[in-house]
């Protein structure tokens, strides 16, 4: 049975990440890149589908976690009636192949330790062949796959497992090292684990040096980013929405999807953030990954692509995983791929506004790209599409989509405005204008005082907290008023806000969510504007 998720935390090396539970189970890892099937597959399972645990043997009597200052190196504190010892866990940054350090140090009196390490290839099926290293350790082989841990602590085979029970004493260090690498390459000397993690840290914590996170938010904010930065995909530029697959939306239900790839409009948030802080050389990489993954027709944009601007992210259920708490089915892939979203254009167009604006240096290419999508719009706009949250049922002219491409031709007119651009500018003034009067004429409800869901609809819809942020309306606008008046009556639950009511006959799927956490912040952000 996995833990609560928020007693997980996250590991990274920009490549892939794993999750690391407060019990000192790594219950969640997929090598060599975060889309990879998995050899820790626990989280959505049970232990014999995959995990990595190291704890004290007896009992434990306290539990304390953190992570290094300006880091993704994790800390786990463990308080025992024998004494006190950490589990340190970090992803090495990348030579060539990933590799994974955990550190036992102990802190205070002797503590007996155990490891219990069960590893299962693709999501929880495969169960290697292992065999000895003649210089302390194991190697694991399946197919394509190749794990290797090294470490000077004697193990032995339990279970198609591999145990080891050992003792720290204070100021005693007990490494271990798990690498990975491709089963038909020679395995590479071993590196001193202890050096690894020291220049880990040291990289973290340079790259954390790049922005100013002073004041009383100072460390949520600066531990944010470094959250975002783990979830880039160094080799591309690429930015992925999560590094896990099928945690679901509402424990038991069937709202669960992989989200271990590159949608556009989830990485334009991210990189606004990234960019607001001052990290231009991850929007410099993430435009680039864009300019490589939307070549071609722009009537062929997807809203979502893999780490390398793969098109093709097919949908499949993995029938022989449970489930985080029951929830299933279990997906990889992901089928929204093939949805048309008109929202995503508004906000690559917006993104690349910011990129100007903060002075990442122009590229014709960049222009070129968003003179092409214009065009392209210029009559998709007045299309019905799946919306933002990438209903299943029928498309419908969402409120929220025209919004959006509203938002592409305003900042594309801005541009050309305040950059000396060239572009059509009048011919996207008099679209923006039609799309500005047909918003406010068929997706405003005059009797409910809000603007709602889509077109003909009484509903409202989280989405629509962005028509204020976005520029469309200001925030005391008494249309704009209304909105939040209504989303609080109607979408706000303990203090938080969900996107919409699923009860409603919308999106081909059962009812049933929990909150989304990003709508709240809309809402706050909407406070903030009033003078809340």
């Amino acid at each position: 049975m996995p833990l609560r998720i928020e007693d997980y935390a996250l590991i990274g090396d920009c490549e892939t990440a794993g999750l690391v539970g407060k019990d000192g189970s790594l219950d969640w890892l997929c090598l060599p890149r975060f889309d990879s099937g998995t050899c820790f597959a626990a989280l959505l399972g049970t232990p014999e589908h995959g995990r990595w645990q190291i704890a004290p043997a007896g009992e434990v009597r306290k539990v304390s976690r953190r992570y290094r200052a300006g880091t993704v190196i994790l800390e786990t504190t463990f308080e025992t009636a024998e004494g006190v010892v950490t589990l340190i866990d970090g992803m090495a940054i990348r030579a060539k192949h990933p590799a994974l350090i955990r550190c036992v140090r102990g802190e205070r009196g002797q503590v007996a330790m155990r490891m219990h390490l069960v590893i299962r290839f693709d999501y929880g099926s495969i169960v290697p062949w292992v065999t000895r290293l003649e210089e302390g350790g194991i190697k694991a082989v399946a197919g394509p796959d190749a794990l290797r841990l090294r470490t000077k602590v004697p193990l032995h085979g339990e279970n198609h497992s591999t145990v080891a029970e050992f003792t720290v004493s204070a100021g005693q260090e007990v490494p271990f090292l798990l690498s990975w690498r491709p089963a038909h390459e020679p395995g590479q000397p071993a590196g001193d684990p202890m050096k690894l993690l020291r220049k880990t840290e040291n990289s973290w914590r340079k790259w954390a040096q790049g922005c100013d996170c002073s004041g009383p938010w100072g460390e949520p904010m600066g531990r944010s980013l470094l959250t975002l930065k783990a979830l880039t995909y160094a080799p591309t530029g690429g930015v992925v929405a999560a590094p896990t697959t099928s945690l679901p939306e509402q424990l038991g239900g069937v709202r669960n999807w992989d989200y271990r790839y590159c949608w556009l409009r989830d990485a334009t948030l991210t990189l606004y953030a990234l960019m607001a802080a001052g990290y231009k050389e991850e929007a410099r990489a993430w435009r680039e990954w864009l300019l490589r993954a939307a070549a071609g027709s722009p009537d062929k944009l997807q809203i979502m692509y893999g780490l390398a601007g793969e098109r093709r992210l097919m949908e499949w259920e993995v029938d022989w995983l449970p489930g985080y708490e029951g929830a299933w089915p279990v997906r990889v892939g992901n089928g929204a791929y093939r949805q048309f979203q008109l929202d995503v254009y508004g906000e690559l167009l917006d993104t690349m506004y910011l990129s100007r604006r903060i002075g990442l240096e122009p590229e014709q290419a960049e222009w070129d790209l968003e003179q092409a999508l214009l065009g392209f719009l210029e009559t998709a706009w007045a299309r019905a599409d799946e919306g933002i949250w990438e209903v299943r049922g029928p498309r419908r002219h969402f409120t929220h989509s025209k919004v959006m491409a509203w938002v592409a031709f305003d900042r594309a007119v801005k541009a050309v405005e305040q950059f000396r651009l060239e572009g059509p500018i009048e011919r996207w003034r008099a679209i923006r204008d039609a799309i500005h009067q047909e918003v406010c004429t068929n997706g405003f409800d005059r009797t409910k005082n809000s603007f709602v869901q889509y077109y003909g609809s009484t509903e409202p819809d989280a989405s629509l907290l962005m028509i204020p942020l976005v520029g469309f309306l200001p925030a005391d606008d008494p249309r704009v008023v209304g909105t939040v008046a209504c989303i609080e009556r109607e979408l706000l639950y303990e203090g938080f806000v969900q996107r919409y009511k699923t009860g409603a006959e919308v999106d081909g799927l059962p009812p049933g969510e929990g909150v989304f956490l990003p709508c709240t912040f809309w809402l706050a952000d909407n406070y903030v504007m009033l003078g809340r």
